[in-house]
């Protein structure tokens, strides 16, 4: 399948008709399969954004500023969420 699919062409035309008969000849249960990985795909082409990313733990560190540098603090991070 490489080639384009553009919504409304022809090649979108091609490409439903080859699924088509693939899944005409697949068992029913790997036709169910199918189907439910199309599902999956739809829902996960329909999930919105979360929304921003929030910076509000900025300055979270900012105690530990005199204690360490910025590597050093990269470090600790990583050994704390290991406990």
């Amino acid at each position: 399948m490489k080639e384009r699919c553009f919504a409304g062409g022809e090649a979108v035309k091609r490409t439903e008709e080859r699924i088509r008969e693939m899944v005409k000849v697949l068992p029913p249960e790997l036709q169910h399969e199918v189907e439910d990985f199309v599902q999956f795909l739809l829902e996960k082409r329909a999930r919105k954004p979360k929304g921003k990313f929030k910076f509000d733990w900025e300055g979270a560190l900012e105690d530990l500023r005199d204690q360490y540098t910025s590597v050093e603090l990269q470090h600790k991070a990583l050994e704390w969420w290991g406990d």
